[in-house]
């Protein structure tokens, strides 16, 4: 193998923690010096449009495409993402081989008219680019209005700072990431406010075959955090999840057994249909495909039809 491992990775703060957080990884498990490695920072179509949403733009691969395409064309060796940014269908040649250990799923509200999303006033703005976070949103607060927030989290801070919202949602885990755990003013519930499939957890993408690389990577490897995203994956994959569906799932691995939690919710809010199973985890994928089974029934064929 080269005696310099290639990380890329996308250029805002938060990638940049994640690309050196596995660099730190990586050089624990390994012994190696921190010369063995280049973080090489690639722009996506994802950061570069900032005028629409992702759903009117391209879907979720827009943060993904142009690091793959870097990986296939062996101008990076690994890459790293944020797993719930990572579509369910991977480029031929690509797979994801290895994840860290999952840090807290939650999303955090950060409020300025009001510390939790309940005490804002009616007609309050919340910012978001979610189509789940807005549903949800929606669900909670109907009086509310929900603003399209694009950007990376000191941008969306910096929008709220400005006063464009009253308040906005983030995923904590970005910004415990970032050292930023003291603007949350409200922490939300998973059974109130369930996260996005993936969220929390840093995946890494290799190319399939490579040995060397999988070698390394095998030993950073979080088993159980691996188990909990096959589960809410195959959940995502079965729906066909997108940029277009709001889509919550959230598992958690415990003894043996994972034990699943999935939504569907129409966007403005009005309509949810909730899943809930466990089994063996050795069996997580499937049980995620199961349980996407059950909602879609629950909910009908016409349910989709009416917002994708």
């Amino acid at each position: 193998m080269q005696t310099t491992l290639k990380i890329g990775t996308r250029g805002s703060p938060l990638a940049l923690a994640q690309a050196h957080e596995t660099q730190a990884r990586l050089m624990a498990a390994h012994g190696m010096p921190v010369e063995a490695f280049e973080v090489v920072v690639i722009s996506t179509s994802g950061d570069r449009i900032q005028d629409r949403p992702l759903s009117e733009a391209g879907g979720k691969g827009l943060f993904t495409k142009e690091i793959e395409e870097a990986l296939l064309a062996r101008r990076i060796d690994i890459a790293v993402h944020s797993s719930k940014d990572m579509p369910t269908l991977l480029p031929e040649g690509l797979e994801l081989s290895a994840y860290l250990p999952r840090e807290d799923a939650r999303d955090a509200f950060i409020g300025k008219a009001a510390r939790t999303i309940a005490g804002l006033p009616q007609g309050a703005k919340v910012g978001s680019s979610s189509l789940r976070r807005q549903a949800l949103i929606r669900r909670m607060r109907p009086d509310v209005e929900v603003v399209m927030f694009r950007g990376n989290v000191q941008t969306r801070l910096r929008k709220l700072d400005d006063g464009i919202a009253d308040g906005t949602i983030l995923a904590y885990a970005g910004l415990k990431r970032l050292g930023l755990e003291d603007v949350v003013t409200d922490l939300m519930p998973l059974d109130v406010f369930p996260p996005a499939p993936g969220q929390g957890a840093i995946c890494l993408e290799s190319r399939i075959g490579d040995r060397d690389v999988e070698q390394m990577l095998a030993a950073i490897h979080d088993g159980p955090t691996g188990e909990a995203l096959a589960c809410e994956r195959a959940f995502l994959a079965a729906l066909d999840g997108s940029c277009r569906t709001p889509i919550a799932g959230h598992a958690t691995i415990s003894g043996g057994t994972v034990s699943f939690a999935g939504l569907i919710i129409s966007p403005d809010g009005t309509q949810s249909h909730e899943v809930r199973l466990e089994g063996p985890a050795q069996q997580a994928a499937g049980i995620g495909a199961e349980a996407a089974a059950i909602v879609r029934a629950k909910a009908g064929e016409t349910f989709f039809d009416g917002w994708t």
